[in-house]
């Protein structure tokens, strides 16, 4: 019943920035936490952020100081602003909701990031 659409992503410069959007189906307030993940290729997938209803924000320290996680909640829209990319960053990144009580996840289609040198 749930789905989370993303758009945004493509080939960015190192040193750009770009954005992500992931859209739920329903209000992101019935999710105990929402997040994005990455996968680069022959690397696992790996935590990007997360972020909580009252705010709590996490990073990974690969990202810190240059991603920021946030939302806009008439849209039920989670968003990730990505500043002075590296090729590093490069990956395939999904959005991620978390329900309350027992988890259970959904995940967007996801999106490539490509950030060429």
């Amino acid at each position: 019943q749930v789905r989370l659409v993303e758009s945004g992503g493509g080939l960015v410069q190192a040193g750009g920035s770009t954005t992500l959007s992931c859209a739920a189906s329903e209000s992101i307030f019935a999710f105990n936490i929402l997040g994005w993940y990455r996968q680069a290729p022959g690397k696992q997938r790996e935590l990007v952020a997360t972020l909580t209803p009252d705010d709590t924000r996490n990073y990974a320290d690969s990202v810190k100081g240059r991603f920021t996680i946030s939302r806009d909640n008439a849209k039920n829209t989670v968003l990730l602003q990505m500043n002075s990319l590296e090729p590093e960053d490069t990956a395939v990144y999904y959005c991620n909701a978390r329900t309350m009580g027992t988890p259970y996840d959904y995940w967007g289609q996801g999106t490539q990031v490509t950030v060429s040198s």
